[in-house]
């Protein structure tokens, strides 16, 4: 024990830097995926069916690749064709997009559990479409949708992990480098192991303060 608390003073300093890479990854990622899954959501919700065939197709093949093969294919196909991103920048491209077709999922499911009667109401005094989803749908969604919300925090902390693959150096990255160079696998691995705990245990406690808020509500 003394000795895993001897080099976990020497180790600590250097995961902590891959911390702070794995923290940008999780936020960027959970903006850009809320903002492309509102689209794709309302995009479901359109009368158009080009529009409606559109969003569902996107969901379908983003929620059947792996989210590890969309990061290879956006930082080492894409560059064939142009786009030239940085690892970092692919990262946080890959994981949002991943994540929008969930996060889609989850506002559909808050729009369309909004009651009929209110929106049949809202038109009855004048209210267009436009201004119906904006005054009278989107804040109930929102509402019903943030304990799946707190739950996508959450996985999206633990899957930005994966960016190590294309040599992020987060939090996993930093651990395999360390161990690569010491051999010293157990304290390193059990240190990033509680490490990511000790960054998920916050959000875990939050989603489940989320939940029994809404079920009060």
């Amino acid at each position: 024990m003394i000795e895993f608390l001897a080099r976990s003073e020497t180790y600590i300093p250097i995961l902590m830097e891959g911390v702070w890479l794995t923290l940008v990854v999780t936020f960027f990622s959970l903006i850009l995926s809320t903002i492309l899954g509102l689209f794709w959501a309302l995009l479901s919700r359109s009368k158009n069916p080009v529009l409606r065939g559109i969003s569902s197709t996107f969901i379908t093949v983003i929620r059947g690749i792996p989210i590890i093969v969309q990061l290879f294919y956006i930082y080492f196909v894409l560059p064939e064709i142009g786009l030239d991103l940085t690892a970092l920048q692919a990262g946080i491209v890959g994981i949002g997009v991943a994540y929008s077709a969930y996060q889609a999922e989850n506002f559909r499911a808050g729009i369309e559990a909004v009651d009929k009667g209110q929106i049949e109401a809202a038109q009855s005094v004048g209210m267009n479409d436009a201004l119906v989803m904006r005054r009278v749908i989107l804040p109930q969604a929102f509402k019903i949708s943030l304990p799946p919300f707190g739950n996508t925090m959450i996985m999206m902390l633990k899957d930005s992990s994966l960016v190590s693959t294309i040599t992020v150096a987060e939090l996993t990255r930093q651990g395999q480098l360390i161990a690569a160079s010491t051999f010293d696998n157990m304290t390193v691995f059990t240190l990033v192991a509680l490490i990511y705990l000790a960054m998920a245990l916050p959000l875990t406690f939050f989603a489940r303060w989320l939940e029994r808020r809404y079920r009060k509500a």
